[in-house]
């Protein structure tokens, strides 16, 4: 089992960061607005629930890709 948490988390966190490094250079924290309000943040927070949100979506993925790969082929679908 733990190994399986680390075949999930592993990648997922590698590729949190560098989606994380993408995303904040094109997006400055100070410019963050919801519904047309500007959000008073500190921008080390900002950071924080971002890479948080994009790894948990990088481990949905990387745990969805293991669920497949284990379960069992029983109908050959012709493509």
């Amino acid at each position: 089992m733990a190994r399986l948490i680390m075949v999930v988390l592993w990648p997922s966190f590698l590729v949190a960061i560098v989606a994380e490094g993408f995303l904040f250079s094109l997006f400055d924290p100070h410019d963050l607005a919801l519904v047309g309000n500007h959000i008073e943040v500190n921008p080390l927070a900002v950071y924080t629930i971002g890479f948080f949100s994009i790894w948990a979506f990088c481990s949905l993925a990387s745990m969805l890709t293991c669920y497949l790969l284990a379960v069992p082929n029983d109908k050959k679908i012709p493509f």
